[in-house]
C-alpha cells in the first residue's frame, strides 16, 4: 500500500508549523490594532492604517538609522542663508539634515541653523542636484515657505534647538507644553504649527483617560508580574477642529512609547498621551511630541477625571464623562521670555 514517506511528513509538519505562527501573529496583532484605535464616531475618516515596525513611509528620510533627520519632500522653505547650497553639497537629504543639526550647539545656546533645504532629483535639479542650503528663520514655529507641489524639485526639513519647538496644549485643568520633533516626523509637526494659525480649536479635546491603575509605577515602569491593562495609562484625544478636512498623516517614526509620548493613533487626527513605558505595544504609533516631565501631573490630574465604561471595538475602554477641551498655542521659549519687552 503507497504510504507517505519521510520527506513528505517533515514538509506536511513544516507546513502546519508555518500555519501556526502565522495565525499566532494576526491574533498578537489584532489586539495591538484594537487597543489604541480610533473611537467609534459617525463621518470620520478611518485613521487606521497597518503599522510597521521601521516606520518609513512617509517623508523623507537621511538613510542611516540612528538620530531622526528627515525631511518633507516637493516643500521649500525660504529664509536667510547661513551655507550657501552652490558650494555646499551631499548625496542625500540626511546629510544635509545633519549638518543642520551640527550647528546646534546643544548647550542651551542659540541654533544657527534651524531649517535645510536639499535638491535630490537628479532629473529636475540638473546641476543643483545635491545643493544643500542652511537657513535660519526669522520665526522656526511660523517657517516661510514657498508653497509645496509636485513641481517643488527640494526637500526641506526643521530643526528645533534647545528651548525651541515648545507648544502648549491648554486645558482647564493646566497646561500640557510638548516639544515636537520635526527631524523624527516633520508632517506630523508641520501639522501641529497649522494649529497655531487658529485663535481657537473646536472640537479639539480628550475623550478617553486610563490611569496608570496599579501596574505601572510612578515613573511609568510596568509592576513586575501585573497586567497590562485596563486601564492601560494613557490619555486620548483627537487634534481637529471641527469643520476642517483632514488629511492623514503618513507613518512616520515610530520608536518605543515611553512616560510622556504624544503619539497618533493610526494616521490621526485621533492622538494619545502615554503615562506609562509601553514596551508591550512595540514600535506601533507615530511619535510627535513628548510631554515636559514638569507637566505629567496635568496629564495625571486628566486621568483621575470622573469616567464611564464603554467598549470600542471588543476593547474595554473608559471614557470621560466630560470630554476635556484642548487649544493649540504658542509657547515663548526662554530666549523670547528674556527679550526686553516681551
Amino acid at each position: 500500500m503507497p504510504r507517505r514517506n519521510d520527506g513528505d511528513r517533515g514538509r506536511f509538519t513544516s507546513t502546519a508549523l508555518l500555519f501556526i505562527g502565522l495565525i499566532s501573529c494576526l491574533i498578537v496583532y489584532a489586539v495591538f490594532f484594537n487597543l489604541l484605535r480610533p473611537r467609534p464616531r459617525d463621518h470620520t475618516l478611518d485613521s487606521a492604517v497597518p503599522f510597521t515596525e521601521s516606520g518609513d513611509r512617509g517623508g523623507v528620510d537621511g538613510g542611516g538609522g540612528g538620530g531622526c533627520c528627515r525631511g518633507v519632500g516637493d516643500l521649500e522653505l525660504w529664509g536667510p542663508a547661513v551655507k550657501w547650497g552652490t558650494d555646499f553639497k551631499f548625496d542625500s537629504p540626511g546629510e544635509c539634515c545633519k549638518a543642520c543639526k551640527a550647528m546646534c550647539s546643544g548647550n542651551g545656546g542659540p541654533c544657527l541653523c534651524d531649517s535645510w533645504v536639499f535638491c535630490g532629483n537628479k532629473e529636475a535639479c540638473g546641476s543643483k542636484f545635491g545643493e544643500c542650503w542652511l537657513k535660519k528663520q526669522k520665526d522656526v514655529l511660523v517657517p516661510d515657505r514657498q508653497e509645496g507641489g509636485q513641481k517643488v524639485m527640494w526637500t526641506s526639513g526643521l530643526i528645533f534647538g534647545h528651548g525651541q519647538g515648545i507648544v502648549g496644549f491648554e486645558t482647564e485643568h493646566g497646561v500640557l507644553h510638548v516639544k515636537l520633533h520635526p527631524e523624527c516626523a516633520p508632517h506630523s509637526v508641520y501639522y501641529i504649527l497649522s494649529l497655531l494659525t487658529l485663535r481657537h480649536c473646536a472640537g479639539c479635546q480628550f475623550h478617553r483617560a486610563e490611569n496608570r491603575g496599579s501596574y505601572w509605577d510612578s515613573e511609568g515602569n510596568h509592576i513586575n508580574n501585573a497586567p497590562y491593562g485596563p486601564p492601560y495609562a494613557m490619555i486620548q484625544g483627537i487634534l481637529q477642529p471641527e469643520g476642517n478636512i483632514f488629511t492623514p498623516i503618513p507613518t512616520e517614526h515610530c520608536p518605543t512609547i515611553t512616560r510622556g509620548s504624544v503619539a497618533w493613533v493610526g494616521s490621526g487626527p485621533e492622538f494619545f498621551i502615554s503615562l506609562a513605558n509601553h514596551h508591550e505595544w512595540k514600535q506601533s504609533y507615530t511619535v510627535f511630541g513628548s510631554v515636559l516631565p514638569e507637566d505629567m501631573d496635568v496629564a495625571e490630574k486628566i486621568a483621575g477625571l470622573p469616567t464611564i465604561s464603554d467598549v470600542w471595538n471588543s476593547v474595554n475602554v473608559s471614557v470621560l464623562e466630560k470630554p476635556v477641551s484642548l487649544t493649540v498655542r504658542r509657547m515663548k521659549s526662554g530666549q523670547e521670555q528674556s527679550e526686553p519687552g516681551s
